[in-house]
């Protein structure tokens, strides 16, 4: 059995596994390990087990080792620290706040202050399901009080949270980088307009949605009293401040990504502190929430390690290169596969799981295509971010349903957000045709 051949079968099988719902990190690192000792055992032309006991050990322990001793990978638990430490602290709410009193009086004005605040809430935490989390407790409430549409209502919230996979920092943008050896300092600044851009599109389905309904979102009647205004937004300084460090910092050269997020999180304790908004318990528990999700998240990136440096000794990478070459397909082509691929990846796996199943296999393709690998990482972050809405597991989705309750089942917000879904298809098709979007900012570099 050659090795090209064990390499197709053991993909298959990862596909199968993950389909009945088997954790990913243990396929990724179980498949890889038997499809390794396969490879090593028939080598000779004969099946001799004895033989592929120390590569195959070596490998996996090499591969595991090498990815948790990377400098970059750092950055995950800071900035999940970030997220975690500025929500117990509030700052990860305050531009929703500020958002909220500014539009008060705007039909959807509620709506809008919630993709606003998922804007402000993903730019510091860069958790597409812990914003969608936390604006779901805070904004959904507030919308039904007001007697919006529940699709609406709930539909604006999941759709705003997926700005956390996008918007920098981004926890898939680091993994990103560290899979395809790109900046990820340049894969951050990449993000931000195809961000902004995404906002925009979102606003739109709700004027659009408002003004073809105003019953879906009545107006808040509350006045808005002298020097509200004001205030509100001088409350949203610190996340402002935060913002400003990570990414003025790092488009000026000033510090990495990693030393941004380092004095991020430093700051975001003063803040908390000065402010009396953070105490002992609440830090413990910031800290706390942290090392469980970092450890997931190292866990699976370090067995996907273990399956990349399977699928190289497969070379079934390479051969999947050559036939796209010799299938004639041009780079729109091959771009519109791929985003196929992964639109009908998202309505199965989990975001994390995508990106360290398939980058081995796609990146050679569109490396041999000579296009750019920053740009590229935003168009798979945007595909990974479609997922998040798109049935049957939108995770974000099935997020709002469990905070906002209510009744509101999750049929009714998969119906609502069709509408962003379809907004989503046209911000990917504007980045895709035009990658100057997305390189603009990282080539001021």
């Amino acid at each position: 059995m050659d090795a090209s051949t064990i390499g197709l079968v053991a993909f298959g099988l990862v596909i199968v596994l993950l389909a009945l719902r088997v954790p990913i990190a243990f396929v990724l690192a179980g498949v890889a390990t038997v499809g390794t000792f396969l490879i090593y055992a028939f080598r000779s032309g004969s099946f001799t087990p004895e033989r592929a006991i120390n590569p195959t050990s070596s490998m996996v322990v090499n591969s595991f080792f090498e990815l948790i001793h990377s400098y970059d990978l750092s950055m995950i638990p800071l900035f999940v620290a970030l997220g975690n430490i500025a929500y117990h602290t509030g700052i990860t709410t305050r531009i929703y706040d500020a958002a909220n009193v500014w539009l008060r009086g705007v039909p959807g004005g509620v709506s809008v202050a919630s993709l606003m605040g998922c804007a402000g809430f993903s730019a510091i935490s860069g958790s597409s399901i812990a914003c969608a989390s936390t604006m779901g407790r805070i904004c959904v409430p507030e919308m039904l009080r007001l007697g919006y549409n529940p699709r609406l209502a709930t539909a604006s919230v999941a759709a705003g949270g997926t700005l956390g996979s996008l918007i920098p920092p981004s926890v898939l943008f680091i993994l990103y980088g560290i899979f395809t050896e790109t900046s990820i300092s340049k894969l951050f600044l990449a993000g931000i307009l195809p961000g902004l851009l995404t906002l925009l599109g979102y606003v739109i389905v709700v004027v659009w949605w408002t003004s073809r309904d105003p019953s879906a979102a009545p107006v808040d009647p509350r006045p808005v009293a002298k020097g509200d205004r004001l205030r509100a937004a001088l409350s949203a300084w610190p996340a402002l401040v935060l913002f400003t460090v990570i990414i003025g910092g790092i488009y000026g050269g000033l510090f990495t990504a990693t030393e941004a997020a380092a004095i991020s999180v430093v700051l975001t304790i003063l803040i908390g502190f000065l402010e009396r908004s953070l105490t002992l318990r609440s830090m413990w528990a910031a800290i706390r929430d942290s090392l469980i999700q970092t450890s997931a998240i190292f866990l699976v990136a370090a067995c996907a390690k273990i399956f990349v440096s399977f699928v190289a000794l497969t070379g079934a990478a390479g051969m999947v290169s050559q036939w796209v070459a010799g299938a004639g397909l041009s780079p729109i082509m091959l771009m519109v596969a791929i985003s196929a691929l992964y639109l009908f990846l998202g309505m199965f796996l989990d975001p994390v799981g995508i990106i360290v199943l398939t980058l081995p296999f796609v990146i050679p393709m569109v490396d041999s295509m000579g296009m750019d690998l920053i740009w590229f990482g935003v168009i798979v972050v945007k595909l990974l971010e479609i997922g998040l809405i798109t049935p049957p597991v939108g995770l974000n989705v099935f997020v709002i349903g469990n905070v906002t309750g209510r009744g509101i089942t999750v049929d009714q917000i998969f119906a609502g957000v069709a509408r962003f879904l379809a907004m989503d298809i046209v911000v990917l098709g504007i980045l895709i045709l035009v990658p100057a979007i997305s390189t603009l900012i990282p080539n001021g570099l």
